[in-house]
């Protein structure tokens, strides 16, 4: 299953108590204060994971509570730290605190690691509070509570290639011919109802990250359909694939189909429709759809790769443009 939202409530570590205890030995005359300071509570972490591609696991549970550090000991011995709190995320989890609304961090790189809740401190023991006027101090610190935040996570996918099409495009058998990933295939619309993430090799040594996004329909900038669900996760993608689906059988005319993606991610967002993109004829398979692929390619006027995912035809070509594209990028930056 896959979940892309979800609220959870983290709790720092408490830090242990200062012990108030004086030296009492044999052959040791007024000892005085000998407590220990109390250990640091622990802190809950976020370190980004690339193996992890939903807040599934997360949402699962509300509450996320480090360890308290221990009091101090006698013989100025610190108390023990607690433990820090590891949580692992997807990479591209956007931290919010929740009654606020704003944007705490965004975690869009592997192993990256964020302190989200700091442990308490812990209390000084009597010890550090003597002086030449106060030589047996009888009092000690407390130790501090740990933070304590509201979060809200939202994941937007990172991947190299966002598939961008109308329902019934061909994006997920695309993706299911080229990479290992096996999303669902269905003749009808909206089989994919979340991002599917899949690796394909280019070449001997090289791969792409290809994100298969639910079908994107007009009106997604208002929200239509899964809207800005969809469009939340395309923002992450550095290159968009626009399948469009060539086909006798399509349900709309390509060109128009054209024009429809353009248009939503015009309306989303003005950058994300200036990115990087290659026009791809799907599902083209005989003279007639060679010949619907010939016309869109006029209409578009750009350079139009032609694919069947099915026939297994044109794939290698694609991949390479994708990820000539992608390396265009690093080279760019």
């Amino acid at each position: 299953m896959f979940r892309d939202e979800t609220k959870v409530e983290v709790h720092a570590g408490r830090g242990g108590d200062g012990l108030v205890a004086l030296r009492h030995e044999k052959y040791v005359a007024k000892g005085g204060p000998w407590g220990g300071d109390g250990g640091d509570g622990g802190s809950v972490v976020f370190v980004t994971q690339p193996s992890i591609n939903s807040l599934l696991h997360i949402g699962r549970q509300m509450h996320y509570r480090a360890g308290n550090g221990r009091p101090g000991g006698p013989a100025k011995m610190r108390g023990r730290n607690g433990k820090d709190l590891i949580v692992e995320v997807p990479v591209g989890t956007q931290v919010y605190d929740a009654e606020r609304g704003n944007l705490l961090r965004d975690l869009d790189q592997p192993e990256q690691s964020l302190v989200i809740a700091r442990g308490g401190d812990g209390g000084r023991g009597n010890a550090n509070f003597a002086n030449s006027v106060r030589q047996t101090p009888r009092y000690a610190e407390p130790g501090r509570d740990g933070e304590v935040r509201r979060l809200r996570l939202e994941l937007k996918i990172v991947a190299d290639v966002g598939l961008v099409g109308l329902p019934n495009a061909g994006k997920s058998t695309f993706l299911s011919a080229v990479s290992a990933a096996r999303p669902k295939v269905a003749d009808y619309p909206f089989t994919t109802l979340v991002p599917q993430v899949g690796i394909a090799p280019v070449g001997d040594y090289d791969t792409l990250c290809l994100a298969d996004l639910p079908g994107l329909i007009e009106g997604a900038a208002e929200g239509i359909g899964l809207g800005h669900r969809f469009l939340r996760h395309v923002e992450r993608c550095r290159v968009l694939l626009f399948l469009l689906d060539v086909s006798a059988a399509a349900d709309c005319d390509p060109f128009e189909a054209f024009k429809t993606l353009d248009r939503e991610l015009e309306l989303y967002s003005k950058e994300l429709a200036a990115r990087p993109r290659l026009c791809v004829a799907s599902k083209c398979e005989g003279d007639e759809a060679e010949a619907r692929a010939a016309q869109l390619e006029a209409e578009v006027d750009a350079p139009l790769l032609r694919i069947s995912s099915v026939q297994g035809t044109g794939l290698t070509e694609l991949l390479r443009a994708a990820h000539k594209s992608v390396r265009a990028l690093d080279a760019a930056k």
